[in-house]
């Protein structure tokens, strides 16, 4: 008898959007959500070597700004980078929005996602973000308008409404679908929760079995195991990894693993974490200067965790004056991790049966 067949897994076939002239295709159903101050080049280059087909996001990019000059770092080289990159920009103002999109997509954006799910209070009160879950006929219009300017397909990224008294999702899609959106992706929890309590999965498959274009589950994706179990419940035609990713960019590569399949990479161990943060706070450093170790204590603060003296690594890196500083802390703690490592497989050797 032959041996059974591979599995295909979840999702055999690519996911294409038509666009309005420029078609894309997606061969991973693991998108990487944009992060505020998390999901910069530097991040997507770690996110990259475990997920090289993934569709990563650069930071949200505020429209208004990049009229004014500002946020052009955001944008500008994407079509130096390897694998899909999408830009997901936010406001209030249809014109801007839809010159934004022009200018991301001569950059070199994969495509154009519109964010109206952050629920940070000074985006949202200026109409941006879940700002305009309250104003859906604004909302509407927004994507029109950016689905006229480019030829690249327009997403949206939204949550299930305001609040829940007055939360409309499916009606909300239906909305935005007519408008031009081409594809939808849903954190399954309403702007007043923030990230409180847990995402509701079966409202995005109330959504997703209303539309007719490809609906993204977003909200508690944290593992394999319970993206393939959002999957189960909403039917949805991918998932997308948020803050389960910071300091964990190896996450959405493993989950594209157990979608389609093959063997999941497993998880660094302690040591190779340590390596990948020192590796990323030079990386911080070179590109912003001492601006970079600001940055990177975050990042440090999130991977180095789950180890025996984390709490006081974490403790010395977030004090830590010099990047010189910080990297004799990881080189410490690397080195005592061995010294342990050693200790113990000593130790199990002296008590195996004497021959």
């Amino acid at each position: 008898m032959p041996p059974p067949a591979p599995p295909t897994g979840v999702f055999p076939q690519p996911l294409r959007l038509a666009g309005n002239g420029s078609s894309r295709q997606l061969r991973c159903r693991v998108l990487q959500s944009p992060l505020a101050g998390v999901s910069d080049r530097i991040f997507r280059g770690l996110v990259r070597r475990w997920a090289p087909d993934a569709l990563l996001f650069t930071e949200m990019v505020n429209a208004t700004s990049l009229e004014l000059g500002f946020g052009v770092q955001k944008v500008a080289g994407l079509a130096t980078e390897t694998g899909p990159i999408a830009v997901q920009l936010f406001d209030h103002r249809p014109a801007a929005m839809a010159e934004a999109a022009r200018r991301a997509e001569a950059a070199g954006a994969f495509w154009i996602d519109i964010n109206m799910g952050c629920p940070v209070p000074k985006i949202a009160r200026k109409g941006g973000g879940s700002g305009l879950l309250r104003d859906p006929d604004l909302a509407a219009r927004i994507v029109a308008a950016v689905a006229a300017a480019v030829e690249l397909p327009v997403t949206v990224k939204t949550r299930l409404g305001w609040c829940g008294g007055s939360a409309d999702p499916v009606g909300f899609a239906r909305q935005l679908q007519a408008a031009g959106a081409q594809l939808l992706t849903l954190h399954g929890r309403t702007r007043e929760q923030g990230f409180k309590g847990g995402a509701d999965w079966a409202a995005i498959a109330a959504v997703k079995r209303e539309l007719r274009i490809p609906v993204i589950a977003n909200g508690d994706i944290t593992s394999p195991e319970a993206a393939l179990n959002c999957l189960a419940i909403t039917a949805a035609d991918g998932v997308m990894v948020g803050r389960g990713s910071m300091g964990a960019p190896w996450l959405v590569g493993q989950i594209d693993a157990a979608l389609s399949g093959r063997p999941v990479p497993a998880t660094p161990t302690a040591t190779e974490r340590l390596e990948l943060a020192g590796e990323q706070l030079r990386a911080l450093v070179a590109a912003k200067g001492d601006r970079g170790l600001l940055i990177a204590r975050k990042h440090l603060g999130w991977t180095c965790q789950g180890f025996a003296g984390a709490a006081e690594l974490r403790h010395g890196l977030m004090r830590a004056a010099t990047a010189d500083a910080a990297h004799q802390l990881l080189a410490r703690a690397a080195a005592a991790l061995q010294a342990d490592a050693a200790w113990q497989a000593a130790e199990a050797a002296l008590r195996l049966p004497q021959p």
